[in-house]
């Protein structure tokens, strides 16, 4: 043989003998790499982590067992929507209500005591915060002075004080949703849980409208004559400059706001088995179906007036068919006949999907606002212009949304094949949900746990680069607390705990 030959042959056996000897080495070092990891999370140690996390919360954090969104990490500022006094709790979301949820969690995990005092402490932050109206308002004051501005139960409620009950972006609800679930784990024995959770429902079925919708907000309750029920219809003429009307009283998609009370009511119906609260979704789900407009634009609007016709709300947001709300209102239909097995629910989406794909942009969006009968999109200048083109929207804003149109029709084509039981036993339902399933151990969720363990501080509190957006411009704020971080974390450690038990 050649000696070139050979010596080619040679150098190509070493090569790949080092390409194995390489790739043993990474195989050695992600072995240890995982075993590091394994010896530094246990049980105890992920025990004491939660425990020590949940402790700053409460005792350095919390004011009376309420909380806000974010603060700085020295605990000198905070802010919720706006910024917040140190007298201040938040109840929207992630604010009192997702604490308290996470708090339950953690005790129904880990069936440690100290989880559940957590979460009667903020239940019972919000039962001073709970207004005469039945709901309650985005924050609460704890301030004696500042208190008697509010018309809170609690307080004996003082004349001319705030009593607005709001149900946008998940107030009431969010605060309504862990006060029935605290009170089911709570075998309906805490007088100040179980009155507040009932008051705060039967104020919802007293501020539903006759046709099952309900406001954004609300103070008092609508009287039926006020309100006939008639389907969705186009108005014959409309204002193309915002007429700064009132519409907090409006039948009301946005946020959220009647897909986030209809789960309400569904979950309240299931704890309390009461078919009163059943029926009151149900309803809410025939006003959905009243409230897809007519062709040519099968979709549904941000709001209705009275007389069922879109309608203006804030500057930005005029009568006009949405492209983004009427997504998740065809998701809301899906759940609803998923947890009713009523088929009409099912009935307005094929429509919808086929108008709302056939209304896409060139970029595969859709606009959030399309104007009504012509379907041309419709868009804002900086200066809250209305006009067509997108060349100067404000940032604050999506004007414009991402189509999920594939996966609801995906969705609605699988909950099709499905045969719901219509007469599911709500008091079983109930009884299912006072018991959550262990949760089953994994690397992933390990690793996640001593990552969440390893970013905590000596005070057990998770600070994260970030700045409070109600500050100055000035503000040299860089280190933040957040409260949805806290949230994420300690569900991560009582998952994993649930997990080694």
């Amino acid at each position: 043989m050649p000696i070139g030959k050979t010596a080619n042959r040679r150098s190509t056996c070493l090569y790949w003998m080092l390409v194995y000897v390489h790739l043993l080495t990474i195989i050695l070092l992600l072995t240890c790499t995982g075993s590091i990891v394994a010896e530094e999370i246990n049980h105890q140690r992920a025990s004491e982590a939660l425990r020590q996390a949940v402790a700053f919360f409460r005792t350095q954090v919390s004011i009376e067992g309420g909380y806000l969104w974010q603060y700085s990490d020295d605990l000198k500022k905070r802010e919720g929507e706006g910024k917040a006094a140190p007298s201040m709790a938040w109840v929207q979301p992630p604010g009192t209500p997702s604490i308290g949820r996470v708090y339950l969690l953690a005790y129904q995990r880990t069936h440690d005591a100290y989880y559940l005092e957590a979460a009667i402490e903020t239940g019972m932050a919000l039962v001073k915060g709970q207004l005469e109206s039945g709901g309650w308002d985005y924050r609460i004051e704890f301030g004696t002075k500042k208190r008697e501005k509010y018309a809170y139960i609690i307080d004996g409620a003082p004349d001319g004080a705030r009593n607005t009950s709001t149900l946008d972006d998940n107030t009431t609800q969010s605060a309504l949703s862990f006060l029935i679930r605290l009170d089911q784990v709570l075998q309906f024995k805490n007088t100040d849980i179980h009155t507040a959770s009932t008051v705060g429902l039967e104020a919802l079925l007293k501020a539903q409208y006759p046709n099952g919708a309900w406001p954004q907000r609300f103070a008092d309750y609508p009287k039926a004559t006020d309100f006939p029920v008639s389907p969705a219809n186009y108005p014959d003429s409309w204002s193309r400059t915002h007429p700064r009307q009132d519409y907090r009283s409006f039948y009301t998609f946005n946020d959220n706001t009647i897909s986030d009370t209809i789960h309400l009511m569904l979950d309240a119906a299931e704890i309390y088995n009461q078919e009163k609260y059943r029926q009151s979704a149900l309803k809410a789900g025939d006003f959905i179906v009243l409230a897809q407009m007519p062709d040519p634009q099968p979709a549904w609007a941000q709001q209705y007036n009275s007389a069922g016709q879109p309608a203006w709300a804030r500057k930005f947001e005029p009568p006009a068919v949405t492209g983004g709300e009427s997504q998740g209102v065809m998701r809301t239909l899906i759940q609803l006949y998923q947890r009713t097995g009523e088929k009409k629910y099912l009935d307005p989406i094929p429509r919808a999907l086929d108008y709302l794909q056939s209304s896409l942009l060139t970029d595969g969006q859709l606009a959030r606002f399309y104007e009504l009968k012509t379907n041309r999109p419709l868009y804002f200048t900086q200066q809250y212009e209305l006009v067509y083109t997108d060349d100067d929207l404000p940032t604050h804003y999506s004007f414009k949304v991402s189509s999920k149109l594939t996966a609801i029709r995906r969705q609605y084509e699988a909950v099709l094949a499905l045969k719901i039981d219509r007469t599911r036993s709500s008091a079983k339902e109930g009884e299912q949900n006072t018991t959550r399933k262990s949760i089953p151990w994994s690397e992933s969720l390990t690793k996640s746990a001593a990552e969440v363990i390893q970013k905590m501080d000596d005070r057990g509190a998770w600070v994260e680069n970030g700045q409070l957006r109600y500050q100055d411009d000035n503000d040299p704020t860089r280190k933040i607390i957040s409260c949805r971080t806290f949230i994420q974390h300690v569900d991560t450690l009582s998952a994993y705990l649930s997990s080694t038990k």
